[in-house]
């Protein structure tokens, strides 16, 4: 079930990764200390030293920048949520622990930083194409644990494949979208055993 993070954002101008990382860098840092919607290219291009025209080269607009620094983001929890699932051994605890990583780890990358989560919120209401991209691997990650817990005898096969798929990533959207999460903080403590065993339950052959 391993399978390679890895996240697109379309780039611009010359194939410089070392001075685009670095454009990335400092504008993280700089969202964090302003804000995203507060924070213009021309702010940024004093923050880090290059003309506004140079970071041009680079990015089309700011919210390219901010949709790499969202696709970084979405990476690092996407590589945690991975990383628990295979600690597993059989579908059903696979199930139980990818629900307890999307939450532990949205919540500790979305919101330990209320500026960077500006970027976070601004992706999930304008459908930036890495939060898209990353609610698609999600929901490949669930299909692998239901196909694989079909396959064991752990899972029913009666439901359409696609159908038990997008319900149950119904169920835990809630903790993947940054402004679902933020009205959901005072279930984040029990929410991820009681969701996960009612849809284990529901999933029983």
């Amino acid at each position: 079930m391993n399978k390679t993070v890895t996240h697109s954002v379309p780039a611009r101008g010359p194939a410089d990764h070392e001075v685009r990382d670095q454009i990335v860098a400092a504008a993280t840092e700089h969202f964090s200390r302003y804000g995203y919607e507060k924070t213009t290219v021309s702010d940024l291009a004093k923050a880090i030293g290059f003309s506004k025209a140079y970071i041009y080269k680079f990015f089309e607009s700011k919210q390219a920048i901010g949709e790499m620094i969202c696709a970084n983001c979405l990476c690092q929890i996407e590589a945690e949520v991975r990383a628990a699932v295979d600690e597993a051994d059989r579908p059903p605890e696979k199930l139980r622990r990818m629900f307890k990583a999307i939450v532990e780890a949205s919540l500790r990358l979305f919101f330990q930083d209320r500026k960077l989560y500006e970027i976070a919120a601004s992706a999930a209401t304008e459908r930036w194409q890495p939060a898209l991209a990353y609610e698609g691997r999600i929901r490949e990650l669930l299909q692998d644990i239901l196909q694989e817990g079909r396959q064991t005898g752990d899972f029913e096969r009666k439901t359409p494949l696609d159908e038990t798929v997008m319900a149950i990533y119904l169920v835990m959207r809630p903790y993947l979208n940054p402004l679902l999460l933020q009205h959901s903080f005072d279930y984040t403590d029990e929410a991820p055993a009681q969701l996960s065993g009612l849809v284990l339950r529901s999933l029983s052959p």
